[in-house]
């Protein structure tokens, strides 16, 4: 199913692209290039109205990388709420996040997650 977005998400994805956290360029290491279970993963990609860390549309999964700013209280944000409920419910897709500290402090665990969605 081809996903449209905002043309001007285009540009943004891009920008996002060359300007990835740590986090994002340590877990995009871990599963570019088919490494895991040969499934294609890209990385900001544009989905609806918003751009997404890492997409893998042959499982619909998405993998969200979020530091700080997305959360208060420990609670994610209602931005990032809304997001989600549009990622589930409209296109449908599963939603698997991680916090910037999750992917530099327990990699493993995170692949072993991940993994766990792409069954």
């Amino acid at each position: 199913m081809r996903r449209y977005y905002k043309p001007v998400l285009k540009k943004i994805s891009r920008n996002l692209r060359n300007t990835m956290t740590e986090a994002e360029i340590r877990l995009w290491n871990r599963i570019k290039r088919k490494q895991l279970k040969n499934l294609q993963f890209y990385r900001q990609k544009p989905l609806g109205n918003f751009v997404v860390d890492f997409y893998c549309p042959k499982k619909s999964l998405v993998i969200e990388i979020d530091g700080g700013q997305h959360y208060i209280n420990g609670e994610i944000t209602d931005e990032d709420k809304k997001r989600e409920i549009f990622l589930k419910e409209v296109l449908k897709l599963k939603v698997v996040r991680f916090t910037n500290i999750d992917i530099m402090t327990n990699m493993v665990s995170a692949i072993d997650k991940i993994l766990e969605e792409v069954k």
